[in-house]
């Protein structure tokens, strides 16, 4: 843990680009549920969306990989997700069941990632079904913002489609988190324990949404 915590690995610039993209979630919140600034609320988020692919050709360029920046890199990602499904509750209140199962899946892969950090001593990167979400959400969610006024049974739609692709990632991260915690006894059942119970929470709450 002191390895992965030390100045080299946290004081680079790809970790401050990640932490920069946390500051501007408070900012972004202000812009568009307070101020209702929409134009300045997107600028700040494509300012982040540029800083996220900076910080990993910088990361990878200069030699600046490290443990704690594959750590802060996607909780800054999701951090913003979850912001931006916040924001959108706004002007879209049947998005609540999507920001819980999105809040359902984000704290479970938190839990098996420990799990796999104790057991394994590794800190794993994003996966390509994991990548392919943010895809789709991010896109969504960008959707959303620029045409306010879209039709509640598409957007109604377009919940369930991020719904189904959260659910999809779930699935996966935990057969991929399992299949590393099979290699250490210890962990796998209770890995198993807790994907069963949040899967069949998820499930529910999506069926509610197709209702």
């Amino acid at each position: 843990m002191k390895r992965r915590l030390s100045k080299k690995d946290v004081l680079t610039i790809p970790n401050f680009m990640s932490f920069f993209r946390i500051a501007l979630i408070p900012l972004y919140l202000w812009l568009y549920c307070v101020q209702k600034a929409v134009i300045p609320a997107i600028c700040v988020l494509a300012l982040s969306g540029l800083t996220d692919i900076f910080d990993g050709i910088v990361a990878r360029k200069f030699n600046m990989v490290s443990d704690f920046g594959k750590f802060i890199d996607p909780v800054a990602d999701k951090l913003t997700q979850g912001a931006l499904i916040l924001s959108l509750s706004v002007n879209f209140p049947d998005i609540w069941p999507l920001f819980f199962i999105f809040l359902i899946k984000e704290l479970t892969m938190a839990l098996l990632g420990l799990i796999v950090l104790e057991k394994t001593d590794t800190v794993n990167s994003a996966q390509w079904f994991g990548k392919a979400t943010t895809v789709v959400l991010e896109a969504s969610m960008a959707l959303l913002l620029l045409v306010p006024g879209i039709p509640v049974s598409l957007a109604d739609g377009i919940f369930a489609l991020c719904s189904a692709m959260t659910i999809f990632s779930l699935i996966m991260y935990s057969i991929f988190y399992i299949g590393l915690l099979t290699k250490k006894e210890r962990g796998t059942k209770s890995a198993r324990i807790i994907v069963s119970l949040t899967i069949s929470v998820a499930a529910v709450s999506l069926i509610y949404f197709l209702k």
